[in-house]
């Protein structure tokens, strides 16, 4: 499992090295790490070392200090390096290294940004240090005009070019994640100590490239992690598998309130995903036309016009297809999260639930559904005054958004997108980024909501596998809405190949990678 913290906590961890007076060895450690990293990622390349031109931007604190003290290793790897300070001060020791190892320092000004900036667009690896961890804003100056003019360039070419980001990328806020432009976007950003939470949440995570940590010695020192992301032996272990005894209904009875004669192909896939993802049972209740559809594409499907209070069933999808006339399912949507069921809600069903309602209710809602269910809630504020207006604002503070959304409605929210986060009422935060970009299709959505409804279905009360994964049980469904998001991303990223595909290959592609996320399990088992 991935742990990633805040700028604050990672600072706070450093403060008794500091106080001892390691603060030297930290950055030795760090920027040693860093060179290493960008050494690996040349050889992967199939670059020589030797003659290799590294440009590293240097502002005057200590992320400064980790890339000039980087580069003067590099330095003694036979590069040729470049130094561009962004301000007339830098980390004097790391300044004294650089120079001793070779290196040739230029000071930016706002005459020297384009003879500079061409310099560095012809470098084969640029290393960008200038603002860290404890940096509020984003560039300014002369340094945001050098960044804007490498964009102008093309930078980075996609010709073999490296960009790599020291801890973060500069103006990415290591909290949130969010882009204050320009941001140079990152190959690999190598953070130390620990990820940083706006690594792996966007946009920040789309300008970070790979992420690699490095270890410096204050792991012991972190606390609970403000975000986590799934592994796939984190998949091996939180994966239900049914016992030798186990019959359709201990393996769970999914509940689906779906579709309408708009959009009757959401319930469709939403059952697919479901009966893809392992639930024992599908139970559907919805408009005679719709599960006429249904019976044709998935005959295991048993379907009703009954009430929810009347159906027996552990877990409920309500949402999918459905429009704001469908009155008799949306009764039923608002029936089902009123059950105390774990209960997944989806797109139609957002706007009529109510404002509060609990852990095990997962909300799934896009950027766009984000803001207008937020803009709907009481306080309509991220607890700062600014608000989420639209869907640009959602995107922007992504993280944010949606730890507000839960805080505010106590149920867990999952908010979709290239880094899907989750989100828990109380501390737990997931990020999970499995996928491709071609999941991004009609119906995609839907299949997710089946999944999630399926993993809840089987939740039950085995509240072990959990425990054992160092999960607080009570903070369980966040888990579970993860462990489906990723399950969605691997199998999308399987049915697609590469290529486009269409949602409903992406229940066709999941069992063979639940097979494969098995197998791991029990590889993991017998080693």
């Amino acid at each position: 499992m991935i742990s990633a913290y805040t700028g604050t906590q990672i600072r706070a961890a450093e403060e008794p090295f500091l106080a001892a007076g390691m603060g030297a060895v930290l950055m030795q450690r760090a920027s040693h790490g860093l060179a290493n990293a960008v050494v690996r990622e040349l050889r992967a390349r199939g670059r020589r070392l030797y003659g290799c031109h590294v440009a590293v931007l240097a502002g005057k604190g200590n992320n400064g200090g980790d890339g000039l003290f980087a580069a003067a290793f590099l330095a003694a790897r036979g590069m040729r390096t470049t130094a561009v300070l962004t301000s007339a001060t830098a980390h004097p020791e790391a300044l004294a290294a650089f120079q001793r190892a070779g290196g040739r320092v230029h000071l930016l000004t706002d005459a020297s940004v384009s003879e500079l900036a061409a310099e560095v667009a012809r470098a084969d690896v640029v290393i960008d240090a200038v603002l860290g961890t404890g940096a509020k804003g984003g560039l300014r100056g002369p340094a945001a005009a050098l960044v804007e003019a490498l964009l102008a360039a093309g930078l980075p070419s996609g010709s073999g070019q490296l960009v790599a980001a020291c801890d973060v990328p500069s103006g990415v806020d290591a909290d949130t994640g969010e882009a204050q432009p320009p941001v140079l976007p990152a190959d690999v950003t190598v953070t130390f100590g620990g990820a940083k939470a706006g690594l792996l949440a966007d946009p920040g995570a789309g300008h970070s490239g790979r992420v690699q940590v490095v270890p410096i010695g204050i792991e012991e020192n972190l606390p609970w992690p403000a975000l986590r992301r799934f592994d796939a032996a984190d998949l091996s272990r939180l994966l239900p598998q049914p016992g030798r005894r186990s019959h359709k209904y201990s393996r769970g009875v999914l509940g689906v309130v779906a579709g309408s004669a708009d959009y009757p192909g959401a319930a469709v896939l939403a059952c697919r995903g479901a009966l893809a993802a392992g639930v024992g049972m599908v139970r559907y209740l919805g408009p005679p036309e719709v599960a006429d559809l249904i019976r044709q594409s998935c005959p295991e499907v048993v379907c009703g016009t009954g009430s929810v209070a009347e159906t027996h069933v552990q877990a409920w999808l309500v949402g999918s297809g459905m429009g704001p006339g469908d009155d008799e399912q949306l009764q039923r949507a608002r029936d089902a999260v009123d059950s105390g069921l774990p209960t997944i809600a989806d797109a139609g069903a957002l706007p009529v639930l109510p404002d509060v309602m609990a852990p095990q209710v997962v909300l799934t809602p896009h950027a766009g559904e984000l803001a207008a269910l937020l803009q709907r809630l009481r306080g309509h504020s991220d607890g700062s005054g600014a608000p989420f207006p639209d869907r640009a604002a959602v995107e922007a503070r992504t993280l944010e958004a949606v730890r507000h959304a839960a805080v505010l409605t106590e149920a867990t929210v999952l908010l979709k997108g290239a880094a899907t986060l989750v989100a828990s009422p109380f501390q737990d935060a997931y990020s999970q980024a499995d996928g491709t970009p071609w999941l991004a299709t009609a119906g995609s959505g839907d299949v997710l909501a089946g999944i999630i409804g399926a993993l809840l279905a089987q939740a039950g009360s085995d509240v072990g596998r959990f425990s054992d994964a160092g999960i607080d049980p009570e903070e369980r469904w966040a888990a579970i809405a993860a462990l489906a998001a990723s399950l969605h991303g691997l199998a999308g990223a399987a049915a697609a190949a590469g290529g486009p595909l269409t949602a409903g290959r992406i229940a066709d592609a999941l069992p063979e990678v639940w097979g494969k996320v098995s197998r791991l399990s029990n590889s993991v088992v017998k080693s």
